[in-house]
């Protein structure tokens, strides 16, 4: 889409694999039917041709070239077709080596299983295994686009000596997540104890709606002095109550007592529980939230990886998932809607390592990408603005791919009651 903005269903996919299967059946149906009406045409110009007086009424030479436009058209259709069919393989494979990866420590009859579905689809085109190279390599050159030249200050030592390149500090961020350190598996969970933290609710009030766009959701944070998390509670008519969380990145902050500080950050990141994520727990209990409840969470920054670890070991049953420069990348489950914001010049984003090459979530999961703010001391590609701005150009593109997420944010409206509460929360 326009304004660099680019949406995929993963990191080098597109499209859902069967999303893209379902558009070649429709073209392989509308196929004959181009067929059928290129004959009906040239039978109609034989008809008139061969009746007396008939071709003096008809322009006979523009109705035999539009029958010869028709054909094209059948023949566009069917190649249409089976390029949309050699791309779904393709993105299948990519989408099955991920999951392969995520399986890498395991000896298991599912890996056995993608590994021969992934044989089953390379020895059925030999474009298959090409196509793969070619999408991977696009993928791994953009997915960092911008990080280099992020605080790269250039010469600054004298006599035009080389400074220090703070962008090439900030690409080894990347080089980190190589590793596979920013990727949360499938259930992934935590160890160890983040606690104890209390969360004090400080403000509350009662929403007129739920969010209406995705800008508007990214900027409906806790608003209060010091508080880092908010939490809409919706009645529902059947007297069943869903959660929307809101919850804030890193807090700078010298008080030892803060959560959400860079302790919780390294925590996270190794897999540990931090007291950020006791806090999450705790501000979603405090608000009325019961196991198998229904939660909607949007997260920035360390709250991202909250965000994983609450839909893959939390009891709560977190259906959509709306992530702003996330460190990590979750591998999240068919029956969960996953919509990441990443910009290729976020060093904090980078630690995801550019995210998965294959999709995760529902097939209707979204991967929003785009260079933020390059140069800059401030790191502004990190900043939530920032995110907020990206969301509005892609609320305003009217893309088609933001229905599954509208639909999920419209079921709110049904509620009988909103209630909203921000909280504050301490290290005990």
């Amino acid at each position: 889409m326009s304004d660099g903005v680019d949406i995929t269903h993963g990191g080098a996919i597109s499209v859902d694999p069967e999303a893209l299967r379902a558009v070649a059946e429709s073209m392989s149906r509308i196929a004959p039917t181009l067929a059928d009406a290129a004959a009906a045409i040239r039978s109609a110009h034989a008809f008139i041709v061969a009746t007396p007086k008939l071709s003096g009424h008809v322009d006979t030479v523009a109705l035999w070239a539009s029958g010869q436009r028709i054909d094209v058209l059948h023949d566009e259709c069917r190649t249409a077709s089976v390029n949309t069919l050699l791309m779904a393989d393709v993105y299948e494979v990519v989408e099955l080596r991920a999951q392969l990866a995520a399986l890498a420590i395991q000896d298991s009859a599912q890996a056995f299983t993608l590994n021969a579905r992934i044989a089953q689809l390379v020895a059925s085109d030999p474009r298959v295994a090409e196509m793969e190279t070619w999408l991977l390599a696009a993928w791994k050159d953009k997915r960092f686009e911008g990080l280099r030249d992020q605080l790269d200050l250039g010469p600054t030592g004298p006599a035009g000596a080389a400074g220090p390149d703070l962008g090439a500090l900030l690409g080894l961020a990347a080089m980190v997540a190589a590793t596979g350190t920013g990727r949360v598996a499938p259930n992934a969970t935590l160890s160890g104890s983040g606690g104890p933290v209390s969360a004090t609710p400080v403000k509350t009030n009662q929403p007129i709606a739920p969010p209406t766009s995705l800008a508007e959701a990214l900027r409906r944070f806790p608003t209060e002095q010091g508080a880092q998390l908010k939490v809409e509670k919706y009645t529902m008519p059947n007297g069943t109550n869903r959660f929307v969380l809101y919850a804030k990145g890193t807090q700078v902050s010298v008080d030892p007592k803060e959560p959400f500080d860079l302790k919780s950050n390294l925590d996270l990141y190794t897999g540990q529980e931090s007291a950020s994520y006791v806090a999450t727990l705790e501000a979603l209990e405090a608000a009325g939230a019961q196991p198998g409840d229904e939660v909607h969470v949007y997260a920035h920054s360390q709250s991202a990886m909250n965000a994983a670890y609450l839909s893959s070991q939390s009891e709560f049953e977190v259906t959509v998932q709306v992530t702003a420069g996330s460190p990590v990348h979750p591998a999240v489950g068919e029956d969960q809607l996953l919509i990441e914001f990443r910009h290729t010049d976020d060093a904090v984003s980078s630690l995801a390592g550019g995210g998965s090459p294959g999709g995760t979530g529902s097939p209707d999961s979204i991967v929003i990408t785009r260079d933020g703010d390059p140069s800059d001391l401030l790191l502004p590609a990190h900043l939530m603005e920032s995110y907020a701005a990206t969301a509005e150009m892609v609320d305003a593109s009217g893309d088609v791919r933001l229905d599954a997420w509208l639909d999920k944010a419209r079921e709110l409206n049904e509620a009988v009651a909103i209630e909203s509460t921000e909280y504050v929360a301490r290290r005990e």
